[in-house]
């Protein structure tokens, strides 16, 4: 299996029960909904699909629901507005008339930083902020001609907004995930890491206990975004919006930085946006986008997230078929070379130090097998920080944290028996060895996981047994 896990977006292109299970037989661990589009109606047709499937380990895929969020886009408009180079013009959220050019109702523009723009329909329209007038108003300065069209997007690099964390149509939306089986809730335009806070919030209230994954495609969450990995489940480079929010140059090396700490707190990181673009219409990817795949996969990226590729493109199980021999080519590769050097810290919690030391003993001895036993999904987490050689095997008697597992690094999640005592770890995990095919008599793996049985946090134990 992969150690890179791979993502891919539902959409019109791969919208039937047999086109998923295509994906799923080549190599997609998780399907992502995006809620942006549709209705409640056909949103839930996605999740009832994505739970029909069967991955080879006989569970279903991972369901990771992700909101729309404060997109903010151009108001209807009667007639498109056609801009000059040099004009003087209004962007505003509460009026409309000559000379102005209406967004989303409700935004407020708090504060216009030093050489702050506006961009429209993904940057093929960008203007100049000169002053802000009114809390809802902004007046700019046009940079080149254009033709403004209703619901395009817009980008506000330099200018803070005052925008809701969830919008009416998020709340909704994540009441109808949350009761059709989403694992993974990610959240669109973070900006703050204080929206987890909210979003949290919502989801306990709700009575359920789903991740979060913080989108980084704002320039605020740049400037915040050791907090946010720090605050958050999981992060996802959305590079789409990401790359009109800043400049293209800088997009490269706010990855790797992202990817970096991610890794070093021990938190899953996604890839996403243009990762096969070109495959939307042709069979073969560019070498760029060859190259850009193994770079993320070396820098250690837990995840590839595919969107038009397979959403709305023509050859989905092409696209996913190419990400997987990329993947497996450039994992080889590295695992030939000794994998990537585990990093130690001068101050580390138990935990922290019994996953690390699991990742060494297999690695010294040769050990191919590390399993975890896990209740909340913690323990293999932290394995997989460390990026063994080793193929992690997490053990957990929830389907639920099974399934939020999918998307980590390395990670094989199963499903065992429930246990209550340290005793019974080692016949509980050798019996799932032996049912999953693992049994080369006196085979050795390496087994961790936490004492007393059932409190998340408290991975203590360690040992290396033998299959009989």
């Amino acid at each position: 299996m992969n150690k890179t896990k791979i993502i891919a977006t539902v959409g019109p292109g791969c919208d039937s029960k047999k086109e998923l299970q295509k994906l799923v037989d080549v190599g997609v661990v998780c399907f992502r909904i995006n809620l942006s589009h549709g209705t409640g109606e056909s949103k839930k047709k996605y999740f009832d699909l994505v739970r029909s499937l069967k991955m080879s380990t006989g569970y279903r895929p991972t369901i990771l629901a992700d909101l729309a969020g404060p997109k903010i886009r151009i108001a209807r408009l009667d007639t498109p507005i056609e801009i000059k180079k040099g004009d003087k013009i209004e962007i505003s959220s509460e009026k409309k008339g000559p000379g102005i050019i209406p967004v989303s109702k409700g935004v407020k523009f708090r504060k216009v930083n030093r050489g702050a723009g506006i961009l429209i329909d993904d940057g093929r329209i960008s203007l100049e902020v000169k002053k802000r007038s009114t809390d809802h108003t902004i007046v700019c300065h046009v940079l080149e001609d254009g033709l403004i069209k209703s619901k395009k997007g817009v980008n506000f690099p330099g200018v803070e907004l005052d925008v809701p964390v969830l919008t009416d149509q998020d709340q909704k939306d994540l009441v109808l995930s949350l009761s059709n089986g989403a694992d993974w809730i990610a959240l669109s335009f973070v900006r703050s890491y204080s929206d987890y806070e909210l979003i949290s919030s919502k989801i306990k209230d709700l009575g359920y206990n789903v991740p979060v994954i913080a989108k980084i495609e704002k320039w605020e969450a740049v400037n915040d975004v050791e907090n946010i990995i720090d605050a958050f489940d999981a992060v996802m480079v959305a590079r789409g919006d990401l790359g009109v929010e800043l400049p293209l140059e800088r997009v490269p090396l706010i990855q790797k930085k992202v990817i970096e700490k991610a890794n070093e707190s021990g938190k899953p990181v996604i890839i996403a946006t243009q990762i096969l673009d070109s495959m939307i219409e042709r069979t073969t990817p560019t070498r760029a986008e060859v190259s850009d795949i193994a770079n993320a996969i070396i820098d250690g990226a837990d995840a590839l997230m595919v969107t038009g590729e397979t959403a709305i493109g023509k050859h989905p199980k092409k696209v996913i078929s190419v990400l997987r021999r990329v993947i497996e080519e450039t994992e080889t590769s590295r695992l030939d070379s000794g994998g990537q050097p585990q990093k130690v810290s001068e101050k580390i919690n138990t935990a922290r130090a019994i996953s690390q030391a699991a990742c060494t003993v297999a690695r010294v001895q040769k050990i191919d097998i590390l399993v975890t036993m896990t209740h909340s999904g913690s323990t293999a987490r932290m394995a997989a920080r460390y990026r063994p050689s080793a193929r992690i095997i997490a053990m957990t008697p929830f389907k639920q944290t099974c399934h939020m597992l999918n998307i980590i690094w390395g990670v094989t999640p199963i499903v065992v028996s429930e246990y209550s005592s340290s005793d019974e770890i080692p016949e509980v995990a050798i019996s799932s060895l032996r049912d999953m095919g693992f049994f080369d008599k006196g085979k050795k793996f390496v087994i961790t996981g936490g004492v007393p049985v059932g409190v998340p946090g408290t991975t203590n134990y360690l040992s290396v047994l033998r299959l009989r």
